[in-house]
């Protein structure tokens, strides 16, 4: 990419070299010299353009092209020089430019490219087997330091008990977050067996349906989160390999605002809002009666019984309505829901979020905001939001935000999960980035290849 992410998702240059903004309408890149594509070809902004081109025009259909709606042209007036000229002030224009989000090509690549991909990071692609694995080999020629593995090969394993068995005879050499929290520990009693692991950015929360009679109300929500004990659920379900959440953003980020409402367990308290706001406890000692729609993963549906123990004692009876993915997201989309467990991988690491899952202007299709919550002056900061150049500023709007979204709580936010990674003890400690992806291979030194 362009530009990259550090832990607190701030940006920093890679195939960039520097960038500037001389104004909200104009960003200006400025490409490394010396780097080259995996087939020898120099790097130039000509193949920047052309990847961005290629994405913009519609007869090619990219998934990727509404993420550059507001891009209006791209100038390369010399080799290293890249223009982008946007329509409208875009903030978090940057976060498109990150390899996750889209990776340079050859401006000529040919139409097999998806079966022999080049490119100019630091492993070359050798070979795939559809669904069942891709081979990697290191790139002499990367313009950072070259990696010390020479070869990867990722094994698609979809099976997690057969994944932990890989690991255990020495067939694999690493897996990450792919395991069930408990396998974990019976894995790395072997010696030959180490784990790492960081907090990480995924956050799992629990989503109200506020177009529902009952959980419209504010004071039902803020009983649900008090009757809700999210450290025994980390501590029993998830073995502690997750940090409490108290907004969307994770904890490192550059936006990210401390001084939230929180809502420690306290069901006695639960129990004084309920009946406050109207729900005395009625027949069977229940005051009102919820469902909650999750995936049918095993730890989705242990999560959901255990909610359904918790918030009995505050006189909520929980059906738990477990579903295949797929319905699961239609059923929510379509607002067919009034809570459901879910989990954000990625979209929660940029201020853009906010109105992507929160303003109204932003129900689906057109967004993330399933639950339909409105509130004016979150449109208004989220408006700000996506224009603000300059950051501190930024923060302090997405600080208002937060703190908003914190009172209101159109979610709870649960927890984000850590970063696991089961590995050969040979390969040392690894330095495992907060989103979970692979960039730590090229910085592994193992005592063997």
């Amino acid at each position: 990419g362009l530009l990259e992410r550090d832990n607190q998702m701030s940006f920093r240059g890679d195939l960039a070299e520097t960038w500037s903004t001389p104004d909200p309408l104009t960003y200006v890149f400025h490409v490394r010299r010396g780097v080259r594509f995996h087939d020898g070809r120099a790097l130039t902004s000509a193949d920047v353009k052309a990847t961005f081109d290629f994405i913009r025009n519609p007869a090619n259909k990219s998934p990727k092209q509404g993420a550059l709606r507001m891009v209006t042209s791209i100038e390369a007036p010399d080799d290293t020089t890249v223009i982008f000229h946007l329509s409208q002030p875009y903030a978090s224009f940057c976060v498109n430019l990150i390899p996750s989000a889209i990776g340079i090509i050859p401006a000529n690549a040919g139409a097999d490219f998806s079966r022999h991909p080049i490119g100019s990071g630091p492993f070359h692609f050798v070979q795939q087997t559809q669904d069942e694995e891709v081979i990697v080999e290191r790139n002499p020629e990367f313009f950072r330091d070259t990696p010390q593995i020479k070869r990867v090969r990722f094994r698609v394993v979809p099976d997690g008990v057969v994944r932990a068995l890989e690991l255990r005879k020495g067939s694999a050499d690493l897996e990450m977050s792919s395991l069930s929290p408990d396998i974990i520990p019976v894995l790395v009693r072997q010696p030959d067996l180490a784990v790492s692991e960081r907090t990480g950015t995924n956050l799992s929360y629990l989503g109200f349906n506020l177009e529902d009679p009952a959980l419209s109300h504010r004071e039902i929500r803020q009983a649900l989160a008090l009757a809700t004990d999210r450290e025994a659920l980390i501590r029993y379900l998830l073995d502690g390999q997750a940090k409490l959440a108290a907004g969307v953003l994770p904890p490192d980020h550059w936006a990210a605002e401390a001084n939230l409402a929180q809502y420690p367990y306290d069901p006695a308290r639960a129990e004084r809002v309920l009946e406050a706001a109207g729900f005395p406890r009625k027949q069977g000692g229940v005051r009102l009666r919820l469902t909650l729609k999750c995936s049918t993963e095993e730890q989705a549906r242990l999560i959901g019984a255990a909610l359904q123990e918790q918030w009995r004692g505050a006189g909520i009876e929980l059906e738990l309505r477990p579903l295949e993915l797929a319905t699961l997201f239609s059923d929510v989309a379509k607002g067919n829901f009034q809570i459901t467990y879910q989990r954000w991988v990625g979209a929660n690491t940029d201020p853009d979020f906010f109105e992507y899952a929160f303003s109204s202007k932003r129900f689906p299709p057109d967004g993330a905001n399933r639950g339909h919550y409105r509130n004016a002056r979150i449109d208004k900061l989220t408006d700000q939001i996506r224009v603000e150049m300059n950051q501190e500023k930024r923060k302090a709007l997405c600080s208002e935000v937060q703190k908003i979204l914190a009172d209101d709580l159109p979610y709870l936010s649960m927890w984000f999960n850590d970063v696991v990674s089961v590995h050969r003890r040979s390969l040392g400690t690894l330095d495992l980035p907060s989103t979970g992806n692979y960039n730590f291979l090229t910085m592994l030194h193992p005592n063997h290849d």
